[in-house]
This record gives structure tokens, sequence and C-alpha cells, in this order.
């Protein structure tokens, strides 16, 4: 098989017995992030209500939110517990982040609010989802 072909028979491949019910949810959660980030790389003034005071900022944070959730869904579709535990950590963060730059008065909190109460709802989903499993 020609390494081009493998290439992408490697990024489609699933694990046998298909995805657990975490796995789907964070991939779900990497789409989500695909599409906000998308539309804010597309239309920064218009996604969520933010307001940036640079409508360049808002195309970087549209495509590294981009790029976030398309690490999320490949990282979903491998089907490692791990790596969706990974993102409960990391996005429980967030909040604790966003906070210092807000109070250093960094970035406005408008235009962080979103994130900071999204990401550990989301971190909480995928808590509770692996809890029940």
């Amino acid at each position: 098989m020609p390494a081009s072909k493998r290439f992408f028979a490697t990024l489609a491949a699933l694990p046998a017995g298909g995805l657990s019910p975490l796995s789907r949810y964070t991939v779900a959660n990497g789409v989500l992030y695909m599409v906000i980030g998308s539309g804010m790389l597309l239309g920064p003034r218009s996604v969520l209500g933010l307001v940036l005071a640079e409508p360049g900022s808002a195309r970087l944070l549209g495509m590294m939110l981009t790029i976030i959730g398309w690490f999320y869904v490949m990282g979903g579709r491998t089907g490692a517990e791990s790596f969706a535990l990974a993102t409960v950590v990391d996005r429980a963060l967030v909040p604790i982040v966003l906070g210092g730059l807000v109070l250093t008065g960094q970035v406005a909190a408008g235009e962080v609010a979103a994130f900071a109460v999204l990401d550990p709802l989301l971190a909480l989903g995928a808590y509770w989802i692996w809890r029940r499993g």
C-alpha cells in the first residue's frame, strides 16, 4: 500500500469494537470546538457574542480552537480513556488561567467568560461519563 494511502487509512482507523461513550463525548467536544473556532476564524465578531478589541486576535483564537478541536476529535477516536481524562485536567485549569489574565488586566472578562464557563462544564461532563462507565 502506498504511504499516502496508508497514512489516510491509519488516520481514519477506529479501535476494534467502536468507541466508548467517553470517547464519543470527547469527539463531540472536539467537533464543538472546531465549529466555534472556525466561526471565530471566519467571522470573528459574530461567534458567541464576543466583541474582541482586535479581529485578528479573534481569528488567532479561532484557529487555536479549531486545532484543539481537531486534536480532541482525533484523540477521542483512538478510544484511549487516558486521553479523555487528560482533557478533564486541562479544561479544569482554563478558568484559573483566564481568571488570572482578567485580574491582571491582560484581557477583558467579556472576552473569555464563555470559555471560562464552557471548558469546566465540558470537563465535568467527561468526568461524569467516566465515573458512570
